[in-house]
């Protein structure tokens, strides 16, 4: 279902964030139409220099952001890999959990069906329009989980929770996104209580030769382990999906 249809958007509006959403992930393809030309098939972001520019952004994108840019940039396939992420995120029956950088609430929809009524879910994101528009969707869908979902409009560098209060967290296409990937990982482990896993979904910069050679991006899964350790979780482990075009770090505190 188009995002048009959830909300009252004019045709104009959406046209515009159909074109920054195509701004943001600019694609080139060239086959090979002889052995001696390789093919090239990267995918390039626009840099957003700060938390403010960023927060502008998203707003004006909130109509079209995730089915449009994540259909196009994983070929559909994110749906799987957003049920993959949750399932790492080890949340169970009744547990509290956070979806940090929610978007649309994909990722949080998932979390609520796996939490049940007895759970509670927070989706946390910066932008109001996205977080509108994810509400809009919980209203459309008449499950009695989804009562347990609540929105909080805040920024993943400075999480407004106390430590240790989440069983789980998850991250969707949130962490390329943030100015500070330390800080923001940081916060997540002030949060999770010990013991609990966060899982972080993301495009991936793989070691596969292939996959090198058709995309770009500023994250390796050994980096981000590294990093995650750093911080003070006690396990890290990055996973490539569909041929590292994809990853999915899993971090126990």
């Amino acid at each position: 279902m188009e995002w048009s249809s959830l909300v009252r958007v004019s045709t104009e509006e959406t046209d515009r964030a159909r074109r920054e959403v195509r701004g943001m992930a600019s694609l080139q393809l060239c086959l090979p139409f002889s052995s001696t030309r390789r093919s090239q098939f990267r995918f390039s972001y626009g840099r957003v220099q700060c938390s403010s520019e960023r927060q502008e952004l998203f707003s004006r994108i909130a109509p079209v952001y995730d089915n449009v840019l994540n259909d196009l940039l994983s070929f559909g396939q994110h749906r799987i890999w957003k049920r993959m992420a949750v399932s790492w995120s080890g949340a169970k029956t009744g547990d509290n959990v956070l979806d940090v950088c929610c978007g649309s609430g994909d990722l949080l929809f998932l979390l609520s069906e796996q939490v049940g009524s007895q759970g509670k879910v927070i989706g946390l994101d910066f932008s109001k329009n996205q977080l509108s528009m994810a509400s809009s969707r919980q209203d459309l869908v008449s499950k009695a989980c989804y009562k347990n979902i609540e929105w909080v409009e805040g920024d993943a560098l400075d999480l407004p929770f106390s430590d240790c209060f989440f069983d789980a967290i998850t991250m969707g296409y949130g962490l390329r996104n943030v100015v500070d990937k330390r800080k923001a990982l940081e916060e997540s482990f002030r949060v999770l209580k010990p013991g609990s896993r966060i899982s972080v979904l993301d495009f991936n910069k793989s070691t596969q030769p292939f996959t090198t050679a058709i995309q770009c991006s500023s994250d390796a899964g050994k980096d981000l382990e590294k990093l995650a350790l750093e911080i003070g979780f006690s396990r890290a482990k990055h996973y490539e999906l569909s041929g590292g075009l994809m990853g999915n770090l899993v971090a126990t505190r």
